[in-house]
């Protein structure tokens, strides 16, 4: 499974910004897809995470301000950011649960100025 992130870039605080993640082979054993961010010096957290069925969970962080999609049809998974904090500023990694086993994209950077 390949997973390639597109769509960080800089905003300024209040602004909004999509990010998206393809995936390619072997995604239809691709069960649960997530958005994780790791902002300098800091451990990587959980953002947000969504089922093949649409269920979905999103960090106490960004729970109304952030909502994860997917389109199955397109091999695709999406993170709408809106009301963008400084805090927000990291990396932000697409992953996919296949089988057990995890895989990583190498992330996007997503920079929110004060």
């Amino acid at each position: 499974v390949q997973l390639v992130e597109s769509g960080g870039g800089l905003v300024q605080a209040g602004g909004s910004l999509t990010l998206s993640c393809a995936a390619s082979g072997g995604i239809s054993s691709i069960n649960v897809m997530g958005w994780y961010r790791q902002a300098p010096g800091k451990q990587r957290e959980l953002v947000a995470i969504i089922t093949n069925s649409g269920s979905s969970q999103s960090g106490d962080s960004v729970k109304g301000r952030f909502t994860i999609s997917r389109d199955n049809d397109k091999n695709a998974m999406y993170l709408q950011m809106n009301s963008l904090e400084p805090q927000d500023t990291a990396v932000y990694h697409c992953n996919a649960v296949v089988l057990g086993r995890q895989y990583w994209g190498r992330g996007t950077l997503v920079t929110v100025s004060s």
